[in-house]
């Protein structure tokens, strides 16, 4: 086996691009445009009771625990190799799914400033998803240097700088006086949550600020961890959810709901706002900007799982050869894998009835697949509580057992409340046969599940 000893290579201003690229993801910011004024209640309420948590229980463990592999780790010190297995199994497994959904974005918006009809051109799309991915998998081939400098650029230039921008050209229309869509101005600021289909979206945007814990399978190779991971942290949180709702506030007042695409929603408000501004030239610049900060993205999360797998397979859960690194330090044989299985989830933008279907079916079963993983972090966290408590934490959740508890509980309730959402398809997409979707999310998460507990027991 190929030893490795890691460089302290990520600074705290890297751990803080790093978190914001694996959280601030610009394919969020249309589905959350959809809820209009509403934005401010639904991502207040989600960082009450799951982001803020988050943050919470990731930099306890973090600092207490400040090992490569991450939450693999956590849940394996809380639950045992077993339960470590499957939680770090299904982060990996539902980032698979994931990752057509963002190169999908990617490919949209490059298409629709091009040619808008190719955006929905579910060959053209098949082949573009499989070409970026497989040039990111390449790179993260070569080591978390590369990577690393690769998500700061991207974090800067391709996901705050567009998010930042079109919150500016938001609050300059708002100042011009521009009439705003009608959908927008009637749409209240707490939503009736009667109907549960039209709320089926939350998913979505749950799962947008989902991955702060990512970051902690770099542990080994942070400067100062246990300095550094409580900041991060705090300066990403903050950061996270000013530039997510505005951004989508932004959307939602130049692009009518009726007319919003949960793909290219950030460009048709870009064309607006440039049209009106005078500014049409800046297009591709934007385009271009999006497009690298969500290659960041997708590098930040190639890599990231990837490395708690690999933590598995030097414990025994994987075959013999995933757990040898190539000369550069990186698992290339379990991203090699990861590879093979996402080029087969991409078939999907071929069988299903459009490109905005498949994109659905796969952000809605990546979301339910990752809060499985979320389930067992915070009871991976009251667990150690008790379990291990010597255990120096530089951090700990504020208020004892009772503040953790708190914490805790108020998150797992709410990934229970919307996993069951999940299962609601949105208004707002054609989904086709509805028997055909729900059989393909429930047999997908089933099959899924099982499968670690396959893998382990061989």
């Amino acid at each position: 086996m190929t030893t490795f000893k890691r460089p302290k290579v990520i600074s705290l201003f890297s751990l803080v691009m790093i978190n914001i690229i694996a959280v601030d993801s610009l394919r969020s910011l249309p589905i959350s445009a959809t809820y209009g004024l509403s934005i401010f209640f639904l991502y207040g309420l989600m960082a009450l009771f799951f982001f803020i948590p988050c943050a919470l229980v990731t930099a306890e463990l973090a600092t207490g625990w400040p090992n490569t592999g991450g939450i693999y780790v956590w849940v394996r010190e809380a639950f045992g190799r077993r339960w470590g297995f499957f939680v770090i199994f299904m982060q990996w497994i539902y980032n698979i799914v994931w990752f057509p959904t963002i190169m999908a974005f990617i490919a949209s918006t490059c298409l629709y400033y091009f040619n808008p009809a190719l955006s929905e051109n579910p060959y053209v799309i098949f082949s573009i998803v499989l070409t970026l991915f497989w040039v990111t998998t390449i790179i993260n081939c070569f080591g978390m240097k590369a990577s690393s400098i690769l998500s700061s650029i991207g974090a800067l230039i391709g996901t705050l700088m567009p998010m930042l921008l079109i919150s500016v050209l938001g609050i300059i229309w708002l100042f011009q006086g521009h009439a705003l869509p009608t959908e927008f101005t009637q749409s209240p600021l707490i939503p009736d949550l009667s109907n549960v289909n039209s709320y089926a979206f939350l998913v979505a945007i749950l799962f947008g600020l989902v991955g702060l814990e990512m970051s902690a399978a770099h542990a080994e190779e942070v400067k100062n961890p246990k300095r550094s991971y409580p900041l991060a942290l705090l300066i990403s949180v903050v950061l996270i959810l000013i530039t997510l709702i505005f951004a989508s506030l932004a959307i939602a007042i130049v692009v009518p709901k009726s007319e919003l695409s949960i793909i290219t929603g950030l460009v048709q408000a870009y064309n607006i706002f440039f049209n009106q501004f005078g500014l049409s030239w800046l297009t591709p610049i934007i385009v271009g900007c999006i497009v690298i900060g969500s290659l960041a993205g997708v590098g930040a999360w190639v890599i990231g799982p990837v490395k708690g797998m690999y933590a598995s397979a030097l414990d025994g859960c994987l075959p013999q050869g995933f757990n040898q690194l190539n000369r550069f330090g990186a698992p290339q044989k379990i991203l090699l894998l990861q590879g093979l299985i996402f080029t087969v989830l991409s078939l999907l933008f071929l069988i299903m009835p459009s490109v905005s279907s498949t994109y659905w079916i796969l952000s809605d079963m990546t979301a339910q697949l990752a809060l499985f993983v979320y389930l067992g972090l915070f009871a991976s966290a009251l667990r150690l509580r008790y379990k291990r408590p010597s255990t120096d934490r530089a951090f700990t959740v504020p208020g004892g057992k009772l503040g953790l508890w708190i914490a805790c509980v108020l998150a797992i309730l709410c990934c229970i409340g919307v996993m069951i959402l999940g299962f609601f398809p949105p208004e707002q997409v054609d989904v086709g046969n509805v028997f055909i979707y729900e059989s393909i999310l429930i047999g997908g998460m089933i099959g899924f599940c099982a499968l670690p507990f396959i893998v382990y027991r061989k």
